[in-house]
């Protein structure tokens, strides 16, 4: 393995090689917050593609009225038009019913085939039906990686009057996809229009269409209203039917454009490319070349639940800043499923500068680092959970054969690094009182053999098919317990570290005293005598915390190993005697029925009227790893489980989004707090789910007692027989003039060229 050194250097290298995208931020102040780079000056309008698409059926009743829940009071909803076999303008997201409809249960019709601009389609097209026939027709999920849980709802498909006079939204925006095609039909959509602008009560804001020749044909009517024509970009490649180019040739002619238009829909990826690996290429010029032509940017295919670039951590709100706060430009609008997310990241993060202060008292503590952006407990993941703000750098501690202790997120080597490729293979084996499965395990090699395997990257969310960080999969060197430790100490942000020591007793029986090591590096480094920065000690085993109960000034910090549904009072008054914090799954919070909140538990607050802290694991960005009641938006998760359980501490993969989450200036509004920053209801999307569709119910989790807790103390370290190395395994360290062993160079550089090689990748 390289030193850290040549690892650094080798990053630079990479980033030259990928046109070096830094991502920008604006550096306002944090008092007042400067002018938005859009082109009215103005903050960028949220619209609601077919109201809340994540999560309800699109263009339903129900997506419609969530997004004016959760949105600004000026949200846009969104209406893609179509037009039945008489006429009629409904709003539906597709020319074809049978994708987000029961259309095909209700009428027993074989599918047609059209020609839609060119190419052949075959469906159950809306032509095909009046609007009688399509009066007991209900909206289904089109998308089926997103819950069809709320299909029973029966939400009717609405004509577009329908649409704005029971919703009566602020802004209404018109989408006319397919002009073209209701032409060849003998379907008029300009008279449709004709028809609705005559009814007063009706105000279309915007109006869109990628067909050139429709919006110049409906200018004259439109030619008295405040209505905005908006020329809508699809790929690059796709052809303009009613001009014969391409809308990659088009976007390089947006003088044209404003002579029908003035506004312009461009998918995000015309903005910020993302190469084919998904790392985010430089900016383009069209939002600054659109503004220089007096027309608005509004970008769409905004996703929360769909994978984006690995730039951004599996974090939409970081998306979202990316196109309206990076220091160069604005958009004017972002077009989205889910509008609570733009909605808060526009309103409670943007502007908020490199100097931002904390609004609440979170603490936020790293779990192996920033391990979602790097392998968990390399050099590189501390200095990245460091330049994201992290409060608490923790090292999960395991034990080496030759006693050294070292930060490692699992004592299993097949985990977290490449042993399994190494000559290190055979060495598996299967230990019952540590894990279930087989496992190489780190007392079974020596700490100069561990140094020769490459780290991996976690990847919890993989059977998903999310993964993290591909290209930096195996980047950074593993560290020792001292020199995790050494490197902390002179981070005079760190608040504190915790030192994570499991499976201690089956270690002690092993000849491995761990909590000794433990004592002793914190010792040599300085920490029994400093106060600085706080030292946690976490363990599942109260034998352990027993052992560090007196020792110097540390916290000791219980972790509840798995998901609890209460915890009698007299387990409550054990883990007081040896702990003042305790670590909690956040189903111990909130426990899950099918990936919905079920209800709240009593946990977090029975424990804090005891005065013990609350720490919850793990949070991460991925969706997947999220109830569907959070809006696959890591930012709505973490403001739940503070605002509305009050923990004290979170622990997470992700710093960088726990950390900016307590600098948001939404938090301290009061009774005007918005409601994209209100907590969600544990339990309300799944009052939601009508019967046909309720998944069954789950035995609650059991209650935390006192024979969980209590423990017979930490057996005495068995005296060690010495043993050869295995076969295929390194050899030992080679040893100096000296006669003392000479280690590889792979201890810690400075710190300051691990950061500044990090910050050119984020």
């Amino acid at each position: 393995m390289g030193s850290l050194r040549d690892i650094s250097v080798a990053i630079f290298v990479v980033q030259a090689l990928l046109a070096t995208v830094v991502l920008v931020s604006a550096q306002g102040s944090t008092t007042a917050r400067p002018r938005w780079q859009t082109l009215s000056g103005d903050a960028p309008f949220v619209v609601a593609r077919g109201g809340f698409s994540g999560i309800f059926a699109d263009s339903s009743f129900g997506a419609y009225s969530l997004a004016l829940m959760t949105g600004p009071s000026d949200v846009i909803l969104w209406c893609d038009v179509q037009l039945t076999k008489d006429g009629a303008g409904i709003c539906f997201p597709d020319l074809k019913l049978d994708n987000n409809s029961n259309i095909a249960s209700v009428f027993n019709d074989k599918p047609k085939t059209y020609l839609v601009n060119g190419v052949s389609t075959k469906g159950l097209f809306s032509i095909d039906y009046t609007l009688k026939d399509l009066g007991n027709v209900i909206f289904n999920q089109g998308v089926y990686s997103r819950t069809n849980k709320f299909d029973g709802q029966n939400y009717l498909i609405m004509t577009v009057l329908d649409t704005y006079t029971q919703l009566k939204p602020l802004g209404f925006w018109l989408n006319i996809q397919h002009d073209a095609f209701y032409a060849q039909q003998n379907l008029r959509m300009r008279s449709f229009l004709l028809s609705v602008i005559r009814n007063a009560s009706v105000t279309i804001d915007y109006i869109s269409s990628p067909e050139v020749a429709f919006l110049q044909n409906i200018a004259p009517i439109f030619r008295r209203s405040a209505t905005k024509f908006v020329f809508r970009f699809l790929g690059p490649e796709d052809v303009e039917p009613s001009t014969n180019q391409t809308y990659d040739s088009l976007s390089k002619n947006l003088t044209f454009i404003k002579t029908f238009a003035s506004g312009i829909i461009v998918p995000k990826s015309y903005i910020w490319p993302v190469d084919g690996g998904l790392y985010l290429q430089p900016p383009t010029s069209i939002v600054l070349d659109a503004h220089k032509e007096g027309l608005e940017v509004f970008a769409s295919e905004f996703y929360n639940d769909i994978p984006f670039s690995f730039n951004y951590s599996y974090d939409p709100v970081a998306e979202y800043l990316q196109f309206v706060d990076n220091g160069i430009f604005s958009v004017d609008g972002v077009i989205s499923d889910f509008p609570i997310t733009p909605s808060a990241a526009i309103d409670c993060f943007a502007h908020l500068g490199k100097n931002a202060t904390k609004q609440v008292d979170l603490l936020v503590i790293s779990n192996n680092g920033a391990s979602g952006d790097y392998p968990g407990c390399t050099d590189m993941a501390y200095a990245k959970a460091i330049q994201d703000g992290v409060d608490v750098l923790d090292c999960p501690v395991q034990m080496t054969k030759d006693g050294t202790p070292i930060c490692l997120g699992t004592i299993n080597l097949i985990d977290s690094t490449t042993v399994t490729q190494s000559g290190f293979s055979n060495l598996t084996t299967t230990i019952p009182e540590v894990m279930q499965g087989s496992g190489i395990f780190t007392f079974n090699l020596a700490w100069s053999d561990i140094k020769t395997l490459k780290p991996v990257i976690s990847s919890p969310q993989s059977q998903y098919k999310l993964f993290r960080n591909p290209k930096f999969r195996n980047a950074g060197n593993f560290l020792t317990l001292s020199d995790f430790l050494s490197m902390a100490k002179n981070v005079s942000s760190l608040h504190g570290i915790l030192i994570g020591i499991e499976n201690a007793p089956y270690l002690a029986k092993q000849g491995f005293g761990v909590t000794d090591a433990v004592l002793d590096a914190l010792s040599k480094a300085g920490y029994d005598k400093q106060t600085a920065q706080k030292v946690m000690i976490q363990s599942s085993n109260s034998c352990v915390l027993m052992k560090f109960k007196g020792k110097a000034n540390y916290q000791l910090v219980y972790k509840v190993d798995e998901d609890i549904g209460g915890a009698q009072s007299s387990t409550i008054d054990d883990i007081k005697r040896f702990a003042s914090a305790v670590v909690i799954s956040k189903d111990s919070v909130f426990p899950e029925n099918s990936a919905f909140l079920a209800g709240t538990t009593d946990v977090v607050q029975r424990l804090q009227a005891a005065n013990l802290s609350v720490l919850v694991q793990t949070f991460s960005n991925e969706f997947t790893s999220q109830a569907w009641d959070f809006f696959s938006d890591a930012t709505v998760e973490i403001n739940t489980f503070y605002r509305g359980a009050g923990i004290n501490g979170v622990i997470t993969d992700f710093p960088k989004t726990s950390d900016r989450y307590r600098k948001n200036r939404c938090l301290r509004r009061g009774n005007k707090t918005p409601n994209y920053m209100n907590p969600v209801e544990p339990g309300g999307l799944l009052q939601l789910v009508t019967s046909a569709y309720l998944p069954p119910a789950e035995a609650p989790n059991p209650y935390l007692t006192e024979a969980d807790v209590v423990e017979a103390p930490l057996p005495p370290v068995v005296a060690k027989t010495p043993t050869s190395t295995p076969s295929g395994t390194a050899s030992s360290p080679r040893s100096s003039p000296n006669g003392q062993p000479k280690l590889a160079a792979t201890v810690i550089v400075p710190l300051m060229a691990v950061l500044l090689a990090i910050y050119l990748l984020f």
